[in-house]
């Protein structure tokens, strides 16, 4: 049975624990029986519009047993990382519940000084309260959002969600915001900080998007509840749960047994892109390296394809950028594709995973700069003294380069 295997169990609300106004089938015997044998249990909430408070007192409304401390929702979660942030004063696009949790945690809602702005939902935003925010944050305010949730189910279909005023944001301000809800990390280490082994813990919920995603980052194990066996066609897409469960009844069936599967070592992202590398190899014996500006680390003269170019033009375009030198291909490498190796992490925490058409190059003009906007320093080095700070997906690269030319290869 699924129950014995765990001592901590997360449930998001709406579609596992109710909907609407009505509890679902088996989810108040199930939740009774849980506490019964002693399973610790918490309530996770992307609604940014409700307080903790309003959300006990509707689960006792619908039978359930529940306290303040057991409840984590997106506002208070974002509230407790502005006062962990240092922030003082914030600038709240949302409704008067979640001003009041912000306010509770000791933060001044003063806009014209604002060191931080909350986007979260309220029906009456407009389009003078997002033009505040993104001048704010064009002026320094951090960005951060409560949740990113696109849409709601309502009984006319889905409705515009907190999402869409990040987007809106988001787009105005050209930055990314710090998300606080499910699937990101910062609501899941809010609980889990209260427990020593993560590997006791289960999350279960009925959106692939926020509530499975968001276990599979954490590493532990996830349950979705759905009346269908909602699987993404590759086994490791972060959507994809340890189990399918139909209610919550189903935690307690000796037919039905949870397989964790080994969690991936590399970071969920929904955007593939085409990535070019080349290599420059001098004489036979030295490599061309640069210094990236973005993180500090030695890499191949890399980037992406732009709309309109082919591979080949792509990797000539970057090279002149990065380096000032002229190139033509010689040959293909290789085409990279593993996302342990290929995904990359932005310093503004964005992640992208490349296919990357990986090139020999030979140089035919220019002159080396010392530095460019991508690169702290442009250098060759020689292929047995290469620095250790390479990023990770480029000694395969250089590895399977200098092996068509029968070269020893020494990191």
């Amino acid at each position: 049975m699924i129950y014995k295997e765990y001592d901590v169990f997360l449930f998001d609300l709406d579609g596992v624990i109710y909907i609407g106004d009505k509890a679902l089938p088996e989810a108040v015997s199930s939740l009774k029986r849980l506490r019964e044998e002693k399973k610790s249990i918490r309530f996770l909430t992307n609604d940014p519009c409700v307080t903790r408070e309003t959300i006990v007192k509707r689960l006792h409304k619908l039978g359930f047993s529940a306290s303040i401390d057991e409840v984590i929702t997106s506002g208070w979660a974002t509230a407790d990382y502005l006062v962990k942030a240092g922030i003082k004063k914030a600038y709240i696009l949302g409704n008067d519940q979640l001003k009041s949790e912000i306010r509770k945690a000791g933060i001044d809602l003063e806009e014209d000084l604002a060191e931080a702005v909350v986007i979260g939902w309220d029906n009456n935003i407009t389009f003078q309260d997002i033009h505040k925010a993104v001048n704010l944050i064009r002026c320094g305010a951090s960005f951060i959002a409560t949740n990113g949730d696109k849409t709601f189910p309502t009984a006319k279909g889905p409705a515009p969600a907190t999402g869409a005023i990040v987007e809106a944001v988001k787009t105005g301000a050209d930055k990314e915001p710090i998300i606080i809800g499910k699937p990101e990390s910062s609501i899941f280490e809010k609980v889990l900080e209260s427990f020593e082994d993560k590997e006791r813990c289960v999350m279960i919920g009925d959106t692939p998007e926020t509530d499975i995603i968001g276990a599979n980052r954490m590493g532990i194990a996830s349950i979705l509840v759905s009346d269908q066996n909602t699987l993404f066609p590759v086994e490791h897409d972060f959507r994809n749960p340890d189990v399918v469960i139909r209610d919550l009844k189903y935690l307690f069936d000796s037919e039905i047994k949870i397989e964790v599967r080994e969690k991936p070592d590399y970071q969920w992202t929904e955007q593939v892109k085409a990535g070019v590398a080349g290599i420059i190899i001098k004489e036979s014996s030295s490599v061309l390296l640069m210094k990236r500006a973005d993180n500090g680390q030695w890499g191949i003269p890399s980037g992406h394809v732009e709309p309109g170019e082919s591979v080949e033009q792509a990797i000539i375009r970057e090279i002149k950028e990065e380096t000032g030198l002229t190139v033509k291909v010689s040959k293909m490498i290789g085409v990279y594709s593993d996302p342990s190796s290929q995904t990359f992490i932005y310093p503004d925490g964005r992640v992208s995973h490349f296919i990357t058409n990986c090139f020999q190059c030979e140089v035919i003009g220019g002159t080396l700069k010392k530095s460019t906007e991508e690169a702290l320093e442009i250098r060759y080095f020689n292929i047995h003294e290469l620095p250790e700070n390479l990023l990770p997906m480029h000694p395969r690269w250089l590895e399977d380069a200098l092996a068509q030319k029968d070269l020893a290869f020494i990191r």
